[in-house]
């Protein structure tokens, strides 16, 4: 519960427009100056890491290469462009995202939509994979793609080369995209928030060029632009002195080189070029203050901004500043945390963190931002109160040696951790790194100097360091405090006077921080260690399977993907389906006693004693089965026992937390439905459920029906007995060495022998065809989901076509909803299968429109499964499945996670552990006659549910 009101607050404050939050940018700690003239100390500029290959073509384009091999024959891709929507005119607004839109639509050597289709046919998925975003200042094209095939490979050059300055802008495809982006703004807008933003962001954005040019743009203008404006806008500022290729993978350095040189030298710079213009925001020396509501805005959320100028990380003094920082952040989380878990908590939700402001979208600004989510807007003022307090805290007293040293052990042991994978770095993580480089000049040291920079940061910076960069975050100028609020709450909302005089005395009779830590062992006294009693070997897929004296069963798959990473997770049968029913509710949030600590340990304490230590592990109950998970670093693995025996053996019963819980779902219970999302949402539930009561969408009523003592004698009872359990851990470990942790700590779990297994309560989706529209909403936004769903033989053969008949309609969805009626931004077809407790598959098609064609459109979309079901899938579409499927799996079996999920299924579901290898087999013997049939049989309509959000008018 916790988890989801974090996500909904969170989100509720999201106003990041159009592109990705940056790496933290940050300026020049200040030095210390004599009163004499003499010059001031200047700090060592990082040096660039020299395995990265820098160079400048003649026409100004900067390339960035560097050889990295993982993932194995891969690479990553990227043009960065140094303009976005900040460069358009008055008359282009928007068309610097519509330019992005136009590079997937014809250039000179792909026409029309060819660059997608080759690159689909390479196993490259449009969207997952091949993607681009716009912002404020950047316009940037990323294509991951293979490098054992030097035809493909050399390409991607190409594709790159004619996104750089050789797109058509084609005048029929330019009309035809029109409605693409239009659809865009309606999917990711016409809600609460967008109503929100554009009432905040002139405020947040101080009225200026920013504020002005939102990637988006005017809708008006894109409905009606003449197609001059766009080509002139590509004219102007798609040219090589504002581009950079970013080239990371499994390659040549000097091959990369030369196809960079052959592909990109041609580009010319316009004769008469214009100034790339650099823009920021105005500082403020008064606070600046709005309160909004809406209708549809479920939570009361108040946030205080202190901004100030920070630059990118470019010096040692830049790197000692942000490290600080970081140990800020680190520090004030961990304090808003716990006062967060207390039954008197003033607020549900606080947040207090330092980073580039508004997520990076605007350079060279940085800000503290804190937020604070009440139950009601008459509690509002004081929910905010209390999160300033703990930033007037911080300023006035510091922090506590104690803090800085918990801080400090978590940054070491993720600096550890980084420095032990260089060499398993994916190639994607070095890209941001080069861009921002290239962008803004920001530092891009080597993986051994950051290893060397951070830990002399460790050692040397103080708490008076510390204390002194706390202060500094809480800035007397250029705050802005803004609210959003129900609309029903208007009347209940401080006035804006009020507020600012609550916010200026915050700190008012603040005192010191009082550290609370518990010095105990996390296990009082060692387990009796049980025996394993049987040990067999899968050498085909390098698995060891043991079973222990109590009953407990354990896979290990040693690996060499990750050099500091070890993962697993456990089941055993019965999850909440073995509760009765008067018990259901407090059975289905046993959960939270897991999520209250363990043992004599809150989470905050718990948090505290794992300070330098790379682990976490917990304990879950879901529907069907109980279990555990988790991940650690090798040195810590023992630490990950401990915690897999705390969590079964010594649960933690917190009255405060778990009450505390409670009264926050029920805030968040009774506001939901203020949101058409959530309606709809909880409308799908029920309908999918057949309105079973167990199957129904939380209310009230069924959360005054959670009882702490039934939900922790629950989770008692589900792990009293170990026997029924299945470990499951992959990774850097040796299974001899890893066998004494698990005949201490394993093999001495509680066992019963009780050999239970889970109740098919009967929660299934309904037989027939049913239709169910929901009118809720303000806009003219519609909602889609269709549903074709049925019995089916779970099997890897019956899967393996599903997966063929979803990757193909997506492809078909996606070019006759987008590309032909241009009614719909981001068409998708989703593919859902279950074994347990009875094997059942779910196709959904889901999909945003406009209320006037949404039967259009589901009609076309109904075409094209009929299609589908006549003809089976294309064989162009089906090499595009393949190619995209096989390549995934090169990288799957590549990971760790993979691992743990396949062999947790295959162990579930009694399946045979050497599956994987016959998976590329199972791929290839798809055809299209055998895809015929399966749509006739999977896609038939006999069971098929309509499921519609309209606006109320």
């Amino acid at each position: 519960m916790k988890k989801n009101l974090h996500l909904l607050a969170v989100g509720a404050l999201s106003f990041v427009l159009a592109q990705p939050a940056f790496a933290q940018k940050k300026a020049p700690a200040k030095t210390a100056t004599a009163k004499t003239a003499a010059k001031p100390a200047v700090s060592p500029t990082i040096p660039n890491d020299p395995g990265v290959k820098i160079g400048k073509l003649p026409n100004g384009l900067v390339y960035y290469i560097k050889k990295n091999t993982e993932p194995k024959n891969r690479a990553e891709l990227y043009l960065g462009n140094k303009i976005g929507s900040l460069m358009e005119n008055e008359d282009q607004l928007g068309l610097a995202h519509f330019t992005e839109h136009m590079a997937f639509n014809g250039t000179k050597d792909f026409p029309k939509n060819e660059i997608i289709n080759y690159l689909q046919k390479a196993g490259v998925r449009f969207g997952a994979d091949l993607n681009a975003y716009t912002g404020f200042n950047q316009t940037v094209y990323q294509l991951p793609i293979p490098t054992d095939s030097a035809e493909v490979f050399k390409t991607g050059f190409k594709i790159l080369a004619n996104w750089a300055g050789k797109v058509s802008m084609d005048g029929k495809e330019i009309d035809n995209e029109r409605g693409v982006i239009i659809e865009e703004d309606r999917q990711r807008g016409k809600d609460a928030g967008e109503r929100i933003r554009k009432q905040l962001l002139p405020l947040l954005l101080g009225n200026s060029q920013y504020a002005k040019r939102l990637p988006i743009g005017d809708v008006q203008l894109l409905q009606n632009f003449t197609h001059d404006k766009i080509r002139n806008f590509y004219k102007d500022w798609y040219r090589p002195n504002l581009q950079s290729v970013i080239a990371v993978g499994d390659f040549d350095v000097n091959e990369v080189e030369k196809l960079i040189i052959a592909n990109f030298s041609d580009l010319k710079n316009p004769a008469n070029e214009r100034a790339r213009p650099y823009y920021s925001i105005p500082d403020n020396a008064q606070p600046l203050i709005k309160l909004v509501t809406d209708k549809e805005q479920p939570y009361n959320v108040a946030q205080v901004i202190y901004k100030q100028k920070q630059g990118p990380v470019k010096t040692e003094a830049d790197y000692k500043l942000q490290f600080t920082q970081n140990l800020v952040n680190s520090m004030i989380a961990a304090r808003l945390a716990e006062i967060t878990q207390k039954g008197n908590a003033p607020f549900l939700f606080a947040q207090s963190s330092y980073a580039p402001y508004q997520g990076g979208l605007i350079w060279d600004i940085s800000a503290l931002q804190t937020v604070a989510v009440a139950k009601t807007g008459a509690e509002l003022q004081k929910a905010i109160v209390a999160a300033i307090a703990e930033n007037e805290r911080m300023a006035k007293f510091g922090f506590t040696a104690g803090e800085l040293e918990t801080a400090k052990k978590k940054v070491e042991a993720s600096v550890e951790k980084q420095f032990k994978e260089k060499d398993k770095t994916k190639s994607a993580a070095f890209v941001q790194q080069y861009l921002n480089n290239f962008l803004i000049g920001a530092a891009m040291p080597s993986a051994e100097l950051t290893y060397e920079l951070s830990k002399k940061m460790l050692q040397h910076i103080t708490l008076a360091d510390v204390n002194a960069a706390a202060k500094a975050m809480v800035t007397q100028t250029n705050q802005i405090v803004v609210v959003q609020a129900p609309e029903k709450e208007k009347e209940n909302l401080p006035t804006e006077a009020a507020l600012l005089a609550a916010i200026k005395n915050a700190g008012n009779g603040v005192t010191p921080y009082v550290d609370n830590t518990v010095n105990k062992p996390l296990i009082a006294q060692a387990p009796k260690a049980g025996t394993i009693v049987n040990e067999t070997k899968n050498d085909k897929i390098g698995v060891t399977s043991l079973t222990l004296s109590n009953g407990v069963k354990v896979v290990l798959k040693p690996t060499d993907f990750k050099n500091d990473q070890i993962i697993f997770t456990s089941f055993a049968k019965g999850g909440s389906s073995l509760a009765k029913d008067d018990d259901f509710q407090s059975a289905d949030n046993a959960n939270l006693i897991a999520q209250s600590g363990v043992g004599d340990f809150n989470p905050t304490q718990l948090s505290k004693y794992l300070a330098g230590k790379t682990v976490s592990a917990g304990a879950y109950i879901n529907d069907l089965y109980q279990g555990f998970s988790g991940s650690t670093s090798p040195k810590d693995l023992e630490t990950a026992f401990q915690l897999i025996y705390a969590y079964a053996t010594n649960p933690r019963k917190d009255v405060e937390i778990f009450n505390k819980n409670i009264s926050d779902y029920k805030v968040i219970t009774a506001n939901k439905n203020s949101s058409p999302t959530s309606v709809f949402a909880d409308t799908v539930q029920a309908v999918m459920a057949n309105y079973h009561k167990r199957g129904m969408p939380t209310n009230l009523a069924d959360i005054d029906k959670i009882n702490l003592d039934k939900a922790f004698a629950f989770y008692k009872d589900r792990f009293a007995d170990a026997s029924g359990q299945t470990f499951v851990f992959v990774g850097n470990f040796e299974v001899e060495k890893i066998k004494p942790f698990i005949t201490t700590y394993l093999a001495s779990l509680p066992s019963l022998n009780r050999n239970e297994n889970f109740v098919d309560n009967g929660i299934n989706p309904p037989k027939g065809q049913v239709s169910k529209a929901v009118k809720k909403g303000l806009e003219d936004k519609v909602t889609v989901q269709l549903v074709f769903h049925d019995d089916y033989t779970y099997n890897a053969e019956n899967n393996v076509m599903l997966d063929a008949l979803k990757a193909s309609l997506d492809i078909k969805i996606t070019e006759r909803l987008r590309e032909k009626e241009s009614g719909v931004y981001s068409p998708g077809v989703s593919l859902s299968v279950q074994k347990y407790p009875s094997a059942h598959y779910f196709f959904t098609i889901s999909f945003n429109c406009a209320k006037a064609n949404v039967e259009k459109l589901i009609k076309a979309a109904l075409e094209e499964v009929s299609a589908f079901k006549q003809n089976g899938v294309t064989a162009e579409d089906l090499q595009k499945f393949k190619s995209e499927e096989l390549r995934q799996e090169e990288l799957s079996l590549r990971e760790n996670a993979f691992w743990v999920n396949y062999l947790t299924n295959r162990l579930k579901y009694g399946d045979n552990l050497d599956q994987v290898l016959g998976n590329a087999a199972r791929i290839n013997g798809v055809t299209v006659e055998a895809t015929k049939a399966a749509a006739q049989k999977y896609l038939n309509g006999d069971n098929y549910i309509r499921l519609v959000l309209l606006p109320e008018n």
